[in-house]
């Protein structure tokens, strides 16, 4: 048995739900998911306040999906209402970033600054000159994002400069030696 799929999804306050065909549509005040599963293995029932997921047999691929359409529900519906954040940290001297409009501009020690537009659907707002706030509804997206923002400049094991997740450990390593 499925220790996650066997709870249901509570829907809180604020949140509407609904099921057409096999796609799940989540509202909520921050915007507007949907979510395809496969109905020939799991069913997806609405009920007062929550959402349940059943496998429709016992075989292995019914059992891996009940969990994880149960975990995307959940995910949807905590977007629309709470949304994700992450945070990244500049560490480096003169690595700095800043928000025009929806773009971000980064200065990672180029001979250019590099500038990443906003899809659609993401806020990215710096908080200070060395800190980036990305946060949204779709928990996949914002994920993304973070990532492809490191990706200009991943932390370097020697000095440890470079654009990193908030509380990441960079593991150091010594330097030549005479």
């Amino acid at each position: 048995m499925s220790r996650v799929g066997k709870y249901p999804v509570i829907i809180p306050a604020g949140v509407t739900v609904s099921i057409n065909d096999n796609t799940v549509i989540a509202k909520g005040k921050l915007g507007e998911l949907s979510c395809s599963f496969d109905d020939s293995h799991v069913a997806v029932k609405l009920e007062e306040n929550a959402v349940r997921v059943s496998p429709l047999s016992q075989s292995k691929q019914a059992r891996a999906l009940w969990g994880t359409t149960r975990a995307n529900i959940n995910t949807m519906v905590k977007g629309v209402s709470e949304g994700f954040t992450r945070n990244l940290e500049l560490l480096g001297v003169g690595y700095k970033a800043h928000v025009e409009g929806t773009k971000l501009v980064l200065s990672l020690g180029f001979s250019h600054d590099v500038i990443f537009p906003a899809p659609q659907g993401v806020k990215i707002t710096c908080p200070s000159a060395t800190n980036i706030s990305i946060s949204g509804a779709d928990k996949q997206l914002v994920g993304q994002v973070a990532a492809e923002i490191r990706e200009f400049r991943k932390p370097e094991p020697y000095k440890g400069k470079g654009v990193r997740k908030e509380g990441e450990y960079v593991r150091r390593k010594e330097g030549k030696k005479k």
